[in-house]
């Protein structure tokens, strides 16, 4: 199952937002990433979060191109470098492409011998205090396709004393800002004229002065499609009764039908249109999973 693409908010560019979600934890933006820097090897990727363990599924046309080395050294700097939250175990499973599998997890576990070209863990490194703080306070400036290191420099031994410095003189400072805000804030209310004389009445008979409702929020299809094709991913994994599965299928049939809505003259319309068409075979699948059920019960 293709992982969705989770929209940015307006004004800020679409990777810069991916980089940030997959930062918070969020599955589908860490396989975004993951792919928007592994597509020089031909690989594509798919990711589960169970048992506490980053499940990805790495997968290629050619087995030449699923180097072991290569492959796991790039997703481990990659993984570093943005940090996901709560995610520190990753097991990178790689195999030759086939044809889409609902629940793809469960088929590996019952035969990886037949599934699996290699199987590796993974541990992902947290970055200390200060770099995480900085990382925070950087304005976003990547291109389009996030610009992560290929491979991270050898790190330098650890300086305790300078970290503790950089953290306290920045505590120091925003304390500074904040009670030099409070003290221009009281400064200003004393100013102020003791009576409102001088302000102008409202004047009840000019309604025409009265500001305008603000617009109603515009309805995203591609979000809403993305939001409810996670559920329907997630829910995928424990589906078991006919109910369950024709559930899903309805979801995945709504998911569709939101990514059709997508406009041509929005910048994700290509790839609306990939989903629209993927979301509807995962439906399809859905729907032959809770007639086979059906079948077995009767």
């Amino acid at each position: 199952m293709k992982d969705p693409f989770v929209r940015s908010p307006r004004g800020v560019d679409p990777a810069d937002n991916i980089v940030q979600q997959a930062r918070q934890g969020s599955i589908a933006a860490i396989v975004q990433v993951l792919n928007d820097n592994l597509t020089d090897l031909g690989v594509r990727t798919r990711a589960v979060f169970a048992d506490g363990w980053l499940q990805l599924l790495c997968e290629s046309p050619q087995a030449q191109s699923l180097d072991i080395d290569e492959v796991v050294e790039r997703i481990q700097d990659l993984l570093e470098s943005i940090s996901p939250r709560n995610i520190r175990r990753v097991n990178v499973n790689c195999r030759v492409a086939r044809e889409e599998q609902l629940l793809w997890l469960d088929e590996i576990r019952r035969d990886p011998e037949n599934q699996l070209l290699w199987s590796k863990a993974v541990s992902i490194r947290r970055p200390n205090l200060v770099k995480r703080l900085l990382s925070s306070q950087r304005q976003p400036t990547s291109p389009r396709k996030v610009a992560l290191p290929r491979r991270l420099q050898p790190s330098q031994p650890r300086n305790q004393d300078r970290d503790r410095q950089v953290l306290i003189g920045s505590i120091v400072f925003i304390l500074v800002l904040l009670l030099g805000g409070v003290w221009a804030y009281r400064t200003w209310i004393v100013s102020l004229p003791s009576d409102s004389t001088d302000l102008p009445a409202d004047d009840p008979s000019t309604p025409g002065d009265t500001p305008p409702p603000p617009p109603p929020p515009q309805v995203d299809s591609f979000a809403q499609a993305v939001t409810l094709a996670e559920q329907a991913s997630f829910a995928g994994q424990t589906a078991e009764s006919r109910a369950e599965w024709l559930d899903l299928a309805a979801k995945w049939q709504r998911a569709a039908d939101l990514m059709a809505q997508v406009p041509p003259d929005d910048s994700r319309y290509q790839t609306a249109r990939d989903r629209t068409q993927l979301y509807r075979q995962n439906s399809q699948v859905a729907q032959q999973r809770a007639e086979r059920v059906e079948q077995t019960d009767d």
